[in-house]
């Protein structure tokens, strides 16, 4: 108990002095004028956030409000590497293993089983699939993994549209989508298989050359450090977006239909929107940055 007490004081004095060192860190280049001793500042700015980030994925951390939620105040910080990677490999071959299920599941409803019973175990699936990535997402950047900005939203927007095809009635208007939703399942279900299979090989690469941290984790999307190899899969990706603007379409098309009456395919057709919108921005920025960069680099050069 003494011990415990006393690694837990430790831990608070950390966390307050980590709090510090970046209050400090944002005051200091104010200060100074000179340009090469701002630049030379700035970057050492970065290292220290760089080796307090991975300092505060060892200390106990407050929950967000989404874990909160669904685990209360639980410490769900991992004290060690070898949890820590355990956790995130667990949490990979779940991708993994879930993705391929996923994909016999939509073939298996497509083109075998043309049943409500199927298609709402399949819905479910999907809810559950989502609902358990974000909880696990939420875990693993609580204890030092780098996902962010839309890649993290993407889960919940997703769990969202799932729970929503879930409650969908059986009738014309969700029979004339049914084939199509199917169809754009299976073929997301591919890309994430591809991304899988790919991003985890160019991930090995770059984490043993020092360039990547042990936590990163693959994504469903493209983000700057697949830029080196990985550039093959931007067809594919783009090919998936549009594909969920046509969704989108399609249910707004329904939504007019004079025979429809449910409410869930106006919302389906603005959450496909919002998926496509955020996919392919996203991935359209960082494609945009990299092209500009290496425009930068070939005019120096020259």
């Amino acid at each position: 108990k003494q011990k415990l007490e006393e690694l837990t004081s430790l831990q608070t004095t950390c966390s307050s002095g980590i709090s510090k060192q970046r209050k400090s860190l944002k005051d200091g280049p104010l200060k100074h004028s000179k340009l090469q001793l701002l630049t030379h500042i700035k970057t050492q700015i970065k290292e220290r956030e760089h080796v307090f980030f991975d300092m505060e994925a060892y200390l106990p951390k407050k929950n967000g409000l989404y874990l909160s939620l669904v685990l209360g105040n639980v410490n769900v910080t991992l004290l060690s590497n070898q949890a820590k990677f355990a956790y995130k490999d667990e949490y990979e071959k779940f991708k993994l293993y879930m993705t391929i299920i996923l994909m016999f599941g939509a073939i298996t409803c497509l083109f075998f089983l043309n049943y409500r019973v199927t298609d709402e175990i399949f819905n479910f699936l999907l809810v559950w699939y989502y609902c358990t990535l974000t909880i696990r997402e939420s875990i693993l950047m609580n204890n030092g993994s780098r996902i962010k900005g839309w890649w993290v939203s993407h889960h919940y927007v997703s769990t969202f549209l799932s729970g929503v095809m879930l409650t969908w009635p059986e009738g014309p208007m969700y029979q004339m989508f049914r084939s199509q939703f199917l169809a754009f399942s299976i073929y997301q279900s591919f890309v994430q298989f591809l991304q899988y299979y790919y991003q985890s090989g160019c991930l090995y690469r770059l984490r043993a050359l020092g360039e990547r941290n042990q936590l990163d984790l693959t994504v469903e999307g493209f983000q700057s450090w697949m830029w080196r190899g990985l550039t093959f899969l931007l067809p594919f990706l783009f090919f998936g977006h549009f594909w969920q603007l046509h969704n989108s379409v399609t249910l707004f098309r329904l939504a007019r239909h004079e025979g429809c009456k449910e409410w869930q395919v106006f919302m389906l057709a603005l959450t496909f929107l919002v998926l496509f919108l955020g996919n392919f921005l996203t991935t359209l920025k960082v494609v945009r940055q990299k092209v500009q960069k290496k425009v930068e680099k070939g005019q120096k050069s020259d």
